[in-house]
């Protein structure tokens, strides 16, 4: 059985987005909520909602995607959520949205 990672997004409570990667994405998330990790960009932005996630089938390209939507703008980010796209497959598809 494969492994499966996740590529995420979090509003946060000051209106900020955060955008991770995990192999357990609810364990991440209750850290995130808890603010367990002491220097998390997340832990004084709390509370904190996933907005977007999508399922990658290697760690290498997980981190490679999360990469990829951290140099994004806000507004790039934004249209990513908007359109509701989760499927990384339909992402590279969507010229709107380009790599």
């Amino acid at each position: 059985m494969p492994e499966i990672y996740y590529v995420y997004i979090l509003h946060c409570a000051d209106g900020t987005y955060y955008t991770g990667y995990s192999g357990n994405l609810s364990r991440r998330l209750k850290q995130h909520q808890s603010g367990s990790i002491p220097r998390a960009y997340t832990k004084p932005r709390r509370p904190v909602k996933l907005i977007w996630a999508s399922e990658f089938e290697s760690k290498k390209e997980a981190r490679g995607y999360e990469k990829k939507l951290k140099s994004w703008s806000t507004q790039r980010k934004e249209k990513l959520i908007a359109d509701g796209k989760t499927n990384t497959n339909q992402i590279k598809e969507d010229q709107s949205i380009p790599d």
